[in-house]
């Protein structure tokens, strides 16, 4: 019991740190190419975990966790930022939360097939519900679609799932910030060149909003995010713990309005009982 504690008070951590991604991926990709960003926040958060891993003299990872440590690189990696930075070229932040919406039951779903979790009927349907919720709101807010934006965001949302479920698995084994700090070292090369490749033709021209945005998407979440998440995953169980994403996107919305002195609707209260209702549903019933 108290393993499933910290794992929730570590998953809600990660979550907070992931809550941002989106608005600073927008912010990002006004200065820099989609292609740019995935690899440069790779670069970045790749060297920050390789002096992580030579401080501490980790030793090397064995046979099949290097297929594991790709499937995870791939989906969170590389999959799912430059997915969604294509996508956010398409589509509004405020639309991406439909997607982000559906994430904890992609995660649930991989969960069952990678990390051998067999929640119950009535899980799913708390699940299903709070997904639903999130969905609503975001779409009575912007209901602009985008055939090619949505499509990248099913695909990054899938992805996603699959590489969560698989860090889990894996951070039972080797500890939550070594599977995303190797995660992260094995990309780096492939990330170097990609980077001179897509290289920005002045970095002079690029405004203040896009390096925050891109320090922020490279430590905050491709790295101190993981660390958190896949332990709080590993130790609470990747479906239960993984619902908790459905309070990323209000999350955000609330970081937006302390911030950037957004106004908060009273939809947005309504809607954001509802997910912590659900939340607390999932976890009861998992």
């Amino acid at each position: 019991m108290q393993d499933i504690r910290r794992g929730w008070i570590n998953g809600m951590i990660g979550v907070a740190l992931f809550s941002g991604s989106m608005p600073a991926t927008r912010a990002a990709v006004v200065g820099f190419t989609p292609l740019f960003l995935t690899a440069a926040r790779a670069i970045i958060a790749g060297g920050l975990g390789a002096m992580m891993l030579i401080a501490m003299r980790e030793s090397l990872p064995r046979g099949r966790q290097w297929l594991s440590l790709a499937m995870i690189a791939g989906g969170v990696v590389v999959g799912f930022p430059l997915l969604t930075a294509i996508a956010l070229q398409e589509i509004s932040a405020a639309r991406s939360l439909v997607f982000v919406g559906l994430l904890p039951l992609s995660t649930a779903l991989f969960g069952v097939l990678r990390g051998g979790e067999r929640p119950g009927a009535i899980f799913w349907l708390f699940a299903l519900l709070g997904a639903g919720c999130v969905a609503g709101y975001a779409l009575s807010h912007d209901a602009a679609a985008s055939p090619v934006g949505d499509a990248l965001m099913v695909a990054a949302v899938v992805v996603c799932g699959l590489g969560y479920a698989e860090g889990a698995v894996l951070t039972r084994q080797m500890g939550g910030w070594q599977v995303i700090c190797w995660a992260l070292v094995i990309c780096t090369p492939l990330a170097a060149v990609l980077a001179v490749l897509t290289w920005p033709q002045s970095l002079a021209s690029v405004g203040a909003p896009s390096w925050v945005g891109l320090f922020y998407v490279s430590v905050c979440t491709m790295l101190l995010g993981f660390i958190f998440w896949y332990r709080g995953l590993a130790l609470g169980g990747i479906a239960r713990v993984g619902q908790l994403q459905l309070l990323q996107p209000f999350l955000g919305l609330g970081l937006a309005a302390v911030f950037l002195h957004e106004a908060i609707a009273p939809a947005m209260l309504v809607a954001v009982g509802a997910v912590v209702g659900c939340v607390a549903g999932a976890r009861r019933f998992a």
